[in-house]
């Protein structure tokens, strides 16, 4: 008997590495969904028997999904992809009844043995359904979405570290990318900023013919709440603010940088990192005049802490020399 099976997810890159992981003689009937607001109404169109959801989209994040299909009792069997690998994310999904949650990229064993466990598989077609597959496998992808789909990625990962550090939830967003000219990019930081000062630290990277640098902006307003997480009960001064700075620059900066290399088949060396500034505004950070460069691939990443006034700016950007091998690598890992 057929199968309705619908894959949720903003990415191309995301749709295309699940379709290829189901299996391939699996009797199904496939439809894809590029947000929330779609995903749902596959659902309560009965095409989503079983539903693919990733968690972080725009209109309507896998959550709100989630809810919806809980509240409104809908008949779809949710198994969620996500590259937000939090325990608690896990936890949420489950509770809201997904039956299970497989961490970004997809896995085609792992998916077969979820299938499997619940029954989900029936009998199997005599015909293989590469042909329902092969429009989205060969459908163009964007370089701007594979870079956001590994962004995304590896964000997660980040942000997992982040959150066993801290014992909280860490809120993520979708990932911006862009190519920003030299000239631009205090204006680029003046867009990203919060109400108030500022700190910042810069680390540089190199590997693989590809270089950077990464920021943490970090708003000031913050650090009482981090000192709060973190249980330090000394007084606060800048001695200390800068080193709960640099624990959070550790780990997300060398966590997001790892898994963004090892998905491209890529290591990069890190340099020392360097305060830029302490209590002050963005636009002090960089002065286009000392910049080298004159344009460069930037991924934007706003990290906050779920109850918590927390929030930090995670800005890596690539030297222009570099995106030629890194749009090679992407395009090759994306096909």
């Amino acid at each position: 008997m057929t199968i309705s099976v619908t894959v949720c997810d903003d990415s191309t890159l995301a749709r295309k590495q699940i379709a290829r992981s189901l299996p391939e003689n699996w009797d199904i009937e496939l439809t894809f969904a590029e947000n929330g607001v779609e995903g749902l109404e596959q659902v309560r169109a009965g095409r989503a028997e079983v539903l693919f959801l990733d968690l972080t989209m725009p209109e309507m994040d896998g959550y709100q999904v989630l809810e919806h299909i809980f509240n409104e009792q809908l008949q779809s069997m949710v198994i969620v992809v996500s590259g937000d690998i939090q325990a608690e994310a896990r936890e949420r999904v489950l509770s809201l009844g997904a039956l299970a949650f497989i961490k970004k990229p997809a896995d085609a064993d792992q998916i077969a043995m979820i299938l499997d466990e619940h029954d989900l598989l029936g009998v199997q077609s005599s015909s293989s359904n590469a042909d329902i597959i092969d429009a989205i496998v060969h459908t163009p992808i964007p370089l701007r979405d594979s870079y956001q789909e590994i962004a995304n990625v590896a964000m997660g990962q980040a942000a997992e570290l982040l959150a066993k550090l801290l014992d909280a939830f860490v809120v993520l967003p979708i990932p911006n990318v862009n190519t920003i000219e030299v000239g631009d990019l205090q204006m680029t930081l003046q867009a990203i900023e919060r109400h108030g000062t500022v700190s910042s630290v810069c680390q540089g990277f190199i590997g693989n013919g590809v270089a950077g640098e990464a920021l943490l902006i970090f708003n000031d307003s913050s650090f009482k709440d981090i000192a709060k997480l973190m249980r330090f009960e000394g007084n606060m001064d800048e001695n200390v603010e800068l080193e709960l700075l640099m624990d959070i620059a550790s780990i997300l900066i060398g966590a997001f940088l790892k898994a963004f290399a090892d998905q491209l088949d890529m290591q990069f060396s890190q340099g020392h990192p360097i305060v830029l500034g302490q209590h002050c505004n963005i636009a002090e950070l960089i002065k286009p005049e000392n910049v080298s460069w004159k344009e460069t691939l930037a991924i934007e990443i706003l990290y906050t802490i779920e109850g918590y006034s927390v929030n930090c700016e995670l800005l890596i950007l690539f030297c222009e020399d570099s995106i030629e091998e890194l749009n090679h690598r992407v395009s090759y890992y994306s096909s």
